[in-house]
């Protein structure tokens, strides 16, 4: 079924509503819970502390002139395949880290470890919004790609590497062992925050499921559970005999439904079950550009 005009205007708005509450929280993660500890944490942001804390030029000002550093770089070097979403998230953060301080308390807490770990989950949480829309928050991502266009170096690695420096050179301009800490301890959750969001209520699993029985189990996925399934044709090498193979990507949260009944049904039936991550198309997630 092929969108209409007006719906697609919906989907437009919707994604960069919700890249916006994204990027709101990823911001505030920083304006109420790190800057007032002076925590560092990773990407740009964290090097824009950092100059701050030192130097107290402002936040949005440092990030926004590295990101249009970079993009002008990468927009020579890669061309401008990183789209217009990273622009839009480049200027919003810049804009909100802009905020005057004084319109915020000084401290909401008044302990490191607490500020750490509350500025790592509003910032995994904040970055997941804008993950699932589609959306980057420039930065670092821009550097892992000029870097991976000449060196078989994965991106992911690169913004370890990048976050790792910029958190360990803090050291060197607060020179507070304890706040290096508490910025590696912000960067741990807000990875750990942001898998959990992106893999949490959509996470998928793909099921095999081999028995005689396969056409009831396949009509009760495809009717009951209202999924797909697909019928594979093997061979069993040990018997040399045809078997009929059941694929079927679900919700791991149907899963246990499916497993009930495919219990019911054939209580000898032969199950492989894997997690999977990025499942695109009708009855999940829609591919985003």
């Amino acid at each position: 079924m092929v969108p209409t005009q007006k719906q697609k205007i919906q989907s437009v708005i919707m994604d960069y509503s919700i890249m916006l509450i994204g990027l709101s929280l990823y911001a505030f993660s920083w304006i109420l819970f790190l800057v007032p500890a002076k925590i560092t944490g990773g990407g740009i942001s964290g090097l824009a502390a950092v100059i701050f804390y030192s130097t107290k030029i402002p936040i949005g000002l440092t990030f926004f002139v590295i990101n249009v550093v970079l993009v002008s770089i990468a927009m020579k070097i890669i061309g401008a395949s990183f789209g217009i979403k990273t622009i839009f998230s480049m200027v919003v953060l810049s804009l909100l880290f802009s905020i005057p301080p004084e319109l915020f308390p000084d401290a909401i807490i008044n302990d490191n470890f607490l500020s750490a770990v509350l500025g790592g989950m509003f910032g995994g949480v904040g970055i997941g919004l804008v993950f699932s829309r589609g959306g980057s928050t420039g930065g670092t991502d821009i550097i892992a790609m000029i870097i991976n266009k000449y060196r078989n170096i994965s991106p992911g690695r690169i913004i370890l590497y990048c976050d790792v420096i910029i958190i360990g050179s803090s050291y060197f301009l607060v020179h507070s062992l304890d706040k290096m800490v508490y910025g590696f301890v912000s960067m741990a959750v807000v990875s750990y925050t942001l898998d959990a969001y992106l893999s949490g209520s959509n996470a998928s699993a793909q099921i095999f499921i081999f028995s005689p029985k396969y056409e009831e189990i396949a009509d009760f996925i495809n009717i009951e559970s209202r999924r797909g399934v697909t019928v594979l044709d093997g061979v069993g090498w040990y018997t040399q005999k045809d078997v009929k193979v059941l694929l079927a990507v679900v919700r791991k949260k149907e899963t246990s439904m499916i497993f009930r009944k495919v219990k019911e049904i054939d209580p000898d039936a032969f199950i492989s079950m894997a997690s999977v991550m990025g499942v695109y198309g009708q009855g999940f997630d829609k591919i985003k550009g």
